[in-house]
């Protein structure tokens, strides 16, 4: 039994989430989770939501609330959002928690320590309409290297290029929209980046089989221009990680707080303590997974996030925690995605475009959208969410395959043998060569699964299930019981035997689906089908079940019409 640790990057306070985020970093990773535990693996799964920094303050002067009653609402909103796609964190923290703040001001003071952090004069926009500083989120513009026109002044989620507000062309306050800004001084705290860069460069080398997606952005930030760029992580804002040690200022950066992106990762760390402290467990619950001279070098470390993210977690987190040197756990495997884009255009807020999590569990069951987007999750490249898609996977995929087959089989049985699984004959050449078929399927989602192969891993759990349908089309129990009721009901006794199988081996994929169908199998067995005819065996004759509901519904032409008029924003 191994022991591995999956973070997933934290998504933002400032909203309810799209379909887009949800695939790009927690649910990959409640798939892996789900399938380590399944494989007997002792997991800890963490997630937090991202509460510093500018949009916190945004959204909460827009819905006209304090920043930490919105913070603390929007929390349990996405809490329930996440409960209600199935994510099965073991512990959904917030990065405002007094645990992240301690952790955040200790790491500092470490890093101080080592002389890698270093206070610096610097230009920063001040807007006379708003009578502030405005830190870089605050101000908005056009990208000087890509001409995106809704740059921010850290970084274009366009092009992914690293920015100083100063950079933008035509920059305006996003708090007010007003351009006359000035640039004034100020002092603020760098992390002293450019000093680890040769350590840094020599961790990515050592680190074999990331996805290129991950290597090839973190190898862009070190060495392109004048490589690797010493970073402010302090902010003049009021919400946030005071710029503090041991409850006293910094001296000269009173009234300041910590970069959102210098604590955001470190709440990691802070959100598996809070999972101890949730459970009464005392500090060496949590740091057997954090600290490697605590146990947690027998951790696999698994990150999980979208690419514009994947820079802080290959670079500046790692020299957080590598200069601070303490013994952290540094992660073993980055897994990044593009971007998911909708229906020929981008997700957007503001003009209603695109589906969200709340609106999609109002349409669907979870089941549905889990199967679409980690069957077409981005990981080679951007992908594109559309309404003819969705509707052809979930029809083609899961009522079609998965659900006809538990459907007809269980119907079938009631029918003829009652429901209980019949006794029946023994297996044959058919059933054998069906079970040698199964293992070697097995096997190959299983190594995808361990790859971290999401779209492969779910083209071979389809496969799976396409050999079952396969072997009832060649069996035709229905046609056998006419001359050989016995044969018949072995088929029948082989095929709930299956159907008990696939839930197990789909559980990852889909949780409310899996469990559905155990339950109607009246099975608690969830135990790794190691031994495919060991595993086919596992319901006995005698053994009882009912006829579960449709599993899934098919998505028809109206409703897929509907849908897209509803989600496709102002034309």
């Amino acid at each position: 039994m191994a022991r591995v640790l999956i973070t997933s990057a934290l998504p933002y306070i400032n909203g309810i989430k799209h379909l887009g985020n949800l695939v790009g970093s927690q649910l990959p990773a409640d798939l892996y989770a789900r399938y380590c535990r399944a494989r007997g693996h002792e997991v800890m799964f963490i997630c937090a939501t991202d509460e510093h920094g500018t949009p916190a303050e945004l959204a909460a002067a827009k819905a006209g609330q304090p920043v930490a009653q919105y913070c603390a609402e929007m929390h349990q909103v996405q809490a329930d959002l996440a409960r209600g796609f199935g994510l099965s964190f073991d512990h959904f923290g917030r990065s405002s928690s007094a645990r992240n703040h301690a952790l955040t001001q200790a790491l500092a003071a470490r890093l101080g320590a080592a002389g890698l952090i270093q206070e610096v004069a610097e230009k920063q926009v001040y807007s006379h309409a708003d009578g502030r500083f405005l830190p870089d989120r605050y101000i908005e513009g056009t990208c000087p290297n890509c001409g995106y026109e809704r740059a921010r002044g850290d970084q274009c989620e366009n092009c992914t290029k690293q920015l100083d507000p100063t950079d933008l062309i035509n920059p305006r306050s996003a708090v007010s929209g007003s351009t006359d800004l000035e640039v004034r001084e100020t002092r603020h705290l760098y992390l002293r980046q450019s000093l680890m860069r040769e350590k840094l460069d020599q961790w990515i080398d050592s680190q074999r089989g990331w996805p290129l997606l991950t290597t090839s952005i973190a190898r862009k930030w070190l060495h392109d221009g004048d490589g690797l760029q010493d970073r402010g992580i302090t902010r003049d804002l009021d919400w946030g990680v005071p710029v503090q040690f041991d409850g006293a200022p910094w001296g000269g950066m009173e009234g300041k707080v910590f970069y959102v992106w210098f604590d955001a990762p470190i709440e990691y760390i802070a959100a598996t303590a809070e999972w101890a402290d949730a459970n009464g467990l005392d500090d060496a619950a949590w740091r057997r997974w954090w600290r490697t001279d605590e146990g947690a070098q027998d951790v696999r470390y698994v990150q999980f996030m979208g690419k514009d993210n994947v820079p802080f977690h290959t670079l500046s987190f790692p020299a957080t925690l590598m200069g601070s040197g303490e013994p952290w756990k540094l992660v073993d495997y980055i897994k990044s995605f593009n971007y998911l884009n909708y229906d020929g255009g981008q997700f957007s807020t503001s003009q209603g475009r695109g589906v969200f999590m709340d609106t999609a569990l109002e349409l669907l069951p979870a089941d549905y959208w889990r199967w679409w987007l980690l069957s077409h999750a981005p990981e080679n490249s951007d992908a594109e969410f559309t309404w003819e898609n969705f509707q052809v996977s979930v029809n083609k995929d899961l009522a079609d395959v998965l659900g006809n087959l538990v459907s007809r089989v269980t119907k079938f049985c009631r029918s003829k043998f009652g429901e209980t699984v019949p006794e029946g004959g023994e297996h044959g050449p058919r059933e054998a060569q069906l079970m040698a078929d199964l293992t070697a399927r097995l096997r190959a989602y299983e190594a995808q699964m361990e790859a971290m192969e999401i779209r492969k891993s779910a083209g071979e759990l389809r496969a799976l299930w396409v050999l079952g349908n396969e072997y009832l089309q060649e069996a035709a129990p229905w046609a056998t019981y006419k001359s050989d009721p016995d044969r018949a009901a072995m088929q029948i006794r082989l095929a709930l035997n299956l159907i008990r199988f696939y839930a197990v081996v789909s559980r990852p994929f889909i949780p409310d689906a899996a469990r559905a169908v155990m339950a109607a199998m009246g099975c608690d067995d969830w135990s790794w089908p190691d031994d495919v005819a060991m595993a086919l065996g596992t319901l006995p004759a005698g053994h009882g079940f009912t006829t579960p509901e449709v599993l899934f519904a098919k998505i028809t032409d109206a409703q897929r019409g509907e849908w897209e008029a509803c989600f496709a924003g102002p034309r």
